[in-house]
């Protein structure tokens, strides 16, 4: 290919993809022109700040994060605080979330886009904005969400994932009535009325643990263990002299319960309530005490219910010959550190009254026996002893001697 030839090919190729532009835009303003919403915020001019109460319901699920003395709670678990920050970010997103693509459509089609109300096949998930006085600001029904699809294959096949694809946006519909369907770009995948998922998980942390007691039902099982610093090596309270703790199983131990979470609140049920609880007590270094009573396994998570308590200095001891310049500074610390010190144990008592499912994993590495702490009895092999029949046997020892190991055979000589 001369250069002549190469420059007009260019030239095509420019021609062409000018052409393409020019039609995408026509029809793009085409679409925009016959769908005036296109591009506009979904749901106008939001009043984020005078929502109050957030109702969802799809099928028979509901939910209701409600706003009580400016603190977010989940009613369907008994006004457990909710997580502020997901609530936040559901709103905000909600508030400057445009329309992407708009579309009349009659009633029939609805279940085409999973927007049919109620709690009957293709139920749309319905959420209801309230403010102060519970009533409505916004509704907003969720339905199908739109999948984008992938032009590489799914390793699982064409039948996973449409082919690969992933959700990336959502067919939505503002209030009950209306008759239009919008598209949306975010998929709002996490929006869902399962209680649980919107529940605060921020939790207890036990930190430099001194001292660990396990009480169980079964006192044979009990344990309890300290060190003298944060550092140091576990020692077994009232060891009996052949139990010796084995550090690699007391390993797991050095930092239990340092950043716990919980899966759910139960509801109905108090602390007291817990049936044959196994106690597990934890002092820390800081002078905290954590106390938590943990119930029956119920398939992965363990009932549980915790107390927490400190004794705090009130006063800093000063070091000897300290200087003015350094107890300045040293009061500041003690100040700083015993404000951290109250605002962590205020925060934790707000935990006291409720009943918890912990997951095992969370909970097993604590909950060891006794006797899987320590070192495994090495078992002295006894021989066997071989028993004759009487009247028949040949290498039977006389009345009252021991059985001796039979002669090695020897080798016939030829």
């Amino acid at each position: 290919m001369n250069r002549k030839q190469l420059t007009l090919l260019l030239f095509l190729v420019v021609v062409v993809g000018l052409a393409g532009l020019l039609v995408y835009l026509k029809q793009n303003a085409a679409r925009e022109a016959g769908n005036p919403n296109v591009g506009q915020k979904l749901l106008g001019d939001f009043p984020v700040n005078d929502i109050t109460h957030i109702a969802m319901a799809e099928g028979t699920n509901q939910l209701d994060l409600v706003k009580q003395n400016e603190i977010w709670c989940v009613r369907q678990r008994g006004d457990y605080p909710a997580n502020y920050g997901q609530i936040s970010d559901f709103l905000l997103k909600l508030k400057d979330q445009k329309i992407g693509q708009s579309e009349k459509i009659g009633p029939s089609q609805l279940g085409r886009f999973d927007l049919v109300p109620g709690t009957g096949t293709n139920a749309a998930l319905v959420i209801d904005f309230k403010n102060k006085d519970d009533k409505s600001v916004r509704t907003l029904l969720l339905g199908k969400k739109h999948m984008g699809k992938s032009n590489r294959p799914s390793p699982m096949g064409d039948d996973m994932g449409e082919g690969g694809g992933w959700p990336n946006g959502r067919y939505v519909k503002v209030g009950s009535n209306s008759d239009t369907v919008d598209l949306i770009s975010d998929a709002l995948a996490n929006i869902e009325p399962k209680p649980a998922q919107w529940l605060n998980k921020d939790f207890f942390k036990v930190e430099k643990v001194r001292s660990i007691a396990v009480t169980y039902p079964v006192a044979s099982n009990c344990f309890q263990l300290s060190r003298e610093t944060e550092s140091g090596e576990w020692k077994l309270a009232e060891a009996k002299p052949e139990e010796k703790l084995d550090s690699t199983k007391t390993s797991a131990l050095s930092n239990p319960l340092s950043f716990p979470s919980f899966n759910d609140v139960l509801v109905g049920t108090t602390p007291d309530q817990i049936e044959k609880p196994t106690v597990v007590k934890l002092e820390t270094f800081d002078q905290f005490t954590y106390t938590l009573k943990v119930g029956q396994k119920t398939n992965d998570n363990y009932l549980m219910a915790m107390t927490v308590s400190a004794d705090l200095p009130k006063e800093r001891t000063p070091g000897k010959d300290e200087k003015a310049d350094d107890k300045t500074r040293l009061d500041k610390e003690f100040k700083d550190k015993q404000q951290k010190a109250e605002e962590k144990l205020n925060q934790e008592k707000a935990c006291e009254k409720w009943v918890y499912l912990v997951s095992t994993w969370t909970l097993d590495p604590i909950l060891k026996e006794r006797g899987q702490l320590l070192q495994e009895k090495k078992e002295e092999k006894k021989e066997e002893k071989k028993e004759g029949t009487a009247g028949t046997s040949t290498n039977s020892a006389p009345a009252g001697l021991e059985s001796l190991p039979p002669p090695e055979a020897k080798a016939d000589s030829k």
